[in-house]
């Protein structure tokens, strides 16, 4: 259908998925898991200036690319075009079945804890996998139903994010008691903690909460003007979470000491820790906590939304290269990959049935780091194969933000693989399964397809 009669994007729409995509589950939970190893402020925050940083020389690169590419697809189409259309199916494989499914799991089960905190502070877990199950049924509909719901639906719930994350913050700095110090400057010991094994891993979980800031570049066919703006979505976007991102954390640390995180995750591990309420907690009482967390829960949604939105756009443009995947390729009246949709969001049930919050982190960051580290690198190579290629839009300072960001990539994907290699085999050996479906079934990448 000719992009003339289908419901476009805008910029600010655009954005809105970039950022609804990023603020979820992981900056609401990833504090418990980090100071569990890492107990002093500053490389805590250094943590999350590090990620915000790496994800915006992630977000610059790929802005390159989504100029010279405005096609939907995210990596599935520049890794097709700049190394081989097996490493672009391998993408597009994980992006199809896990890359957003298991973050939307994870979401769905961060909302359930906190809902759950609400409904049974005694014992959260009861009920947080019924809610969390439902949350995806629920927003799964309202986006295989109409893009133009779907569109209104993620303004909406991001603007509500964003005023409660700015509410948050304000409060927690205005009302908290007894303030703890937070260092801003390195004490003692600190920098030999910014360059440990354990900065490296817990840097897994701010990649995973800055994930999502290649967000538009996932639905170029349907923004409007894409050459453009999917990358001032990218930039802005990204540029808009780190600073929340900061500022939230700060204020976490404000309220308790990392002791106090530490403590609490060290209960269960393998589930994440409701951090925002128990900071909330700090600032306004018990009952102002359980509603805080019951606005938390809220926010989440449009994580959630955001990657029902986006992840199966990747699955139809793969069905439609490949016969042996076109039943994804299938749209309704609306053009809306529903069968695209549904499946993911099965996957993403599945995953919240079956496996622990900690277990589909490592995993999943692991397996995006390789297909992402791999698509900035692609900026360097088409730089030196492809010169004359017109760019509408190019990095900026390059090289400087694709090396900051292949180098901090690297040396996370290390320390994953040694420190987690059961969930890291395990993110692989759904890699190579990809490769016996696209064998299966090899795409034609036809001329006009090409760079």
């Amino acid at each position: 259908m000719n992009n003339i009669n289908k419901q476009l994007v805008s910029r600010n729409t655009a954005i809105a998925i970039v950022v609804a995509n990023m603020i979820g589950a992981g900056v609401f939970t990833s504090l418990g898991y980090q100071a569990a190893s890492i107990q002093s402020t500053f490389p805590l925050l250094m943590l999350w200036l590090v990620g915000g940083v790496v994800a915006l020389c992630g977000a610059l690169s790929y802005g390159e690319l989504a100029g010279m590419m405005p096609r939907s697809g995210g990596e599935y189409n520049y890794l097709s075009k700049i190394y081989h259309p097996a490493f672009g199916f391998l993408s597009g494989w994980i992006s199809g079945t896990v890359g957003f499914a298991a973050p939307v799991a994870l979401a769905a089960m961060a909302l359930g804890r906190y809902a759950g905190s609400v409904i049974m502070p005694s014992d959260p877990s009861q009920i947080a996998i019924l809610i969390a199950i439902g949350v995806v049924l629920l927003v799964t509909t309202i986006h295989s139903y109409d893009v133009r719901y779907g569109s209104m639906f993620q303004k909406i719930s991001t603007g509500v994010k964003v005023v409660l994350i700015v509410g948050f913050i304000v409060g927690g700095f205005l009302l908290t008691p007894t303030p703890q110090t937070v260092n801003l400057l390195p004490q003692e010991g600190d920098w030999k903690l910014v360059f440990s094994s354990s900065f490296a891993v817990s840097l897994a979980f701010v990649s995973f909460a800055y994930s999502g800031w290649n967000a538009s570049a996932y639905l170029a066919n349907e923004i409007k003007n894409p050459r453009i703006n999917v990358p001032a979505s990218l930039f802005l976007g990204t540029m808009t979470v780190m600073v929340a991102y900061l500022l939230l954390n700060y204020v976490f640390l404000f309220t308790l000491s990392p002791e106090a995180y530490g403590a609490a995750q060290a209960k269960d591990f393998g589930t994440p820790l409701e951090v925002g309420y128990l900071s909330a907690n700090v600032f306004l009482g018990s009952t102002g906590g359980k509603i805080m967390a019951g606005m938390i829960a809220l926010l989440l949604i449009s994580s959630i939304s955001a990657m029902i939105f986006a992840g199966p756009r990747v699955t139809q443009v793969m069905g439609e290269d490949m016969s042996i995947l076109r039943f994804f390729a299938k749209t309704n009246s609306k053009e809306i990959p529903v069968r695209a949709i549904i499946f993911q969001s099965t996957i993403s049930v599945v995953l919240i049935l079956t496996a622990s919050f900690d277990t589909i982190l490592y995993a999943i960051a692991f397996t995006l780091d390789i297909f992402t580290f791999s698509t900035v690198l692609g900026v360097i190579i088409l730089r030196i194969r492809k010169p004359s290629v017109a760019r509408p839009y190019r990095t900026f300072a390059y090289p400087i933000p694709p090396l900051i960001f292949l180098a901090a990539t690297g040396w996370t994907m290390y320390y994953l693989f040694t420190q987690r290699t059961t969930e890291s085999l395990v993110a692989l050996g759904v890699i190579l399964l990809g490769l016996v479906v696209y064998f299966l079934g090899k795409p034609t990448i036809t001329e006009e397809d090409e760079l």
